[in-house]
């Protein structure tokens, strides 16, 4: 069984940092999945970023030339500098196994982190 637990979220103003870690254990494959997937208060749950284990990376237009995402399925990273009051949400890890594309909505997904918040504000 897959587990994943994040860590690194908090508050900070606009136009600052955070960096989200996610620790994972549990694959029975090495090909795998990782994402950040974040659901803002009133909203769906909305894939930000991917990676997978054949080194491609996906992001949301909206965090385009802000936010890195780095890692495997041991540990990923979520690298967001330029934060905006929209990118208020809460974050959390996901990771699907035995796959050879990335989920393309988020209930694709079969694991998942506790979540964390972040929150941009002055």
């Amino acid at each position: 069984e897959v587990e994943l637990v994040e860590s690194g979220g908090g508050l900070v103003q606009p136009g600052g940092s955070l960096k989200l870690s996610c620790a994972a254990s549990g694959f029975a494959t090495s090909s795998y999945c990782m994402a950040w997937i974040r659901q803002a208060p009133g909203k769906e749950r909305e894939t930000v970023a991917t990676i997978d284990s054949y080194g491609n990376i996906e992001y949301t237009d909206s965090v385009k030339d802000r936010f890195t995402i780095s890692g495997d399925n041991a540990r990923v990273y979520l690298q967001m500098d330029n934060l905006k009051a929209e990118d208020t949400a809460i974050y959390y890890c996901a990771a699907q196994q035995w796959v050879y594309l990335c989920p393309a909505d988020p209930r694709g997904f079969g694991f998942w982190g506790q979540g964390t918040q972040v929150t941009v504000s002055s």
